[in-house]
């Protein structure tokens, strides 16, 4: 008996068939580009400096002024987007000769090999994406080499405020310097929204060249200068070739696996959004009063050993919740922390062996680059 095709047009709201028949082979190298997994936080706000805060993935790097960062539901119509990343500048500034505000993401160098870099046969990337902002004019989007301190910049204009659209750049591909095969920081696709004169004082380098920062940005518009500004961006492709394909939307949990591989939340893993309380815990059984221990494996190997945090019910950091009693300790901390699992916390005088003696929190396991 033959197998009728499954019907998969409702796995991602508004998307054709046709985009995900032609779209399940990973060709895209930005992880999280639909900006649809948020496990940290949905909004922050009062943002002055660099981190991750929303969006999986996406590193704000930030010298001046101050942002709400967050997951937005405005995307462009019909593309079948449903979120988007936002910045809204609620402090504007003055940059400095030295500073920037640059949105960004890294990429592992093992992840990379295939482009062949620092050959003969090196290939050549396309980066389509939609944004929107307020502000109008030139743009910078560039790829960074960071094992070999190279760069490649080419400018790209917003042309009506507050107005979707949609932006192809092509990079050719760099015959010199190869990437690292290893899980460190190779590649750095960075989106300017400001810099200063230090990064535009030159002459723009668009083919691949040793870094001068004079040539980074130059033209770049000032996207903080104005507590009306917002930008946003979704729909973020980066492939090999010259010619941008449709955006490749893979299955939900497929994209949320690639993102649990730097950072994992217990309260999020299962849609993808930040939780509170204790939702998803992680459960430990003390064995004397300095520690506890348990197997606590994470859904997916993780980039390097993770940092661990903990909060308590209440959402304390350092705190552990003792079932049935309460929370408990103040700086707990972890050992035996690998890439797949956590097997024991401590904190002196904190456990106790009697009954109920399980103890559990949620926890925050971070390994991004």
């Amino acid at each position: 008996m033959a197998l009728s095709k499954i019907d998969t047009t409702n796995m991602i709201e508004d998307v054709p068939q046709s985009k995900l028949d032609n779209n399940i082979n990973f060709r895209n190298i930005i992880i999280n580009g639909d900006m649809s997994i948020a496990q940290r936080s949905t909004s922050v706000a009062s943002v002055t400096s660099t981190g991750y805060y929303t969006i999986d993935r996406w590193n704000w790097q930030s010298d001046y002024g101050t942002v709400t960062l967050s997951q937005d539901t405005d995307v462009p119509t019909g593309q079948g987007f449903v979120k988007s990343f936002k910045a809204d500048v609620t402090t504007a500034g003055t940059v400095g000769a030295g500073g920037t505000v640059v949105l960004r993401q890294k990429v592992e160098g093992k992840n990379l090999q295939y482009l062949k870099k620092g050959t003969s046969s090196a290939e050549s990337l396309t980066c389509s994406f939609w944004i929107k902002s307020t502000k109008t004019g030139t743009y910078i989007c560039e790829l960074f080499d960071v094992d070999n301190t190279r760069q490649i910049s080419k400018a790209y204009t917003v042309s009506a405020s507050d107005t979707w659209e949609k932006k192809t750049i092509t990079f050719d591909g760099d015959t010199t310097g190869a990437l690292g095969n290893d899980n460190g920081n190779s590649l750095q696709i960075n989106w300017y929204l400001s810099a200063g004169s230090d990064y535009t004082s030159g002459t723009l380098s668009t083919t691949w060249t040793a870094s001068t920062n004079a040539n980074r940005a130059v033209g770049q518009v000032d996207a903080q200068d104005n507590t009306s500004n917002n930008i946003y961006l979704t729909g973020v492709q980066l492939e090999v070739g010259q010619t941008a394909s449709e955006f490749e939307f893979l299955p939900f949990e497929a994209n949320l696996r690639r993102c649990l591989r730097y950072h994992f939340d217990t309260t999020s893993a299962v849609n993808g959004e930040a939780g509170s309380g204790l939702g998803g815990l992680m459960v430990f059984k003390a064995f004397n009063a300095n520690e506890a221990a348990g197997y606590n494996a994470f859904p997916v190997p993780m980039r390097g050993n993770p940092t661990i945090t903990v909060t308590d019910n209440s959402g304390t950091n350092g705190k552990i919740h003792r079932f049935a009693v309460g929370d408990v300790g103040s700086n707990i901390t972890f050992g035996n922390v690998s890439n797949t699992a956590i097997c024991a916390c401590n904190e002196t005088s904190t456990f106790t062996t009697s009954e109920p003696n399980l103890y559990g929190g949620r926890i925050r396991a971070d390994a991004e680059l």
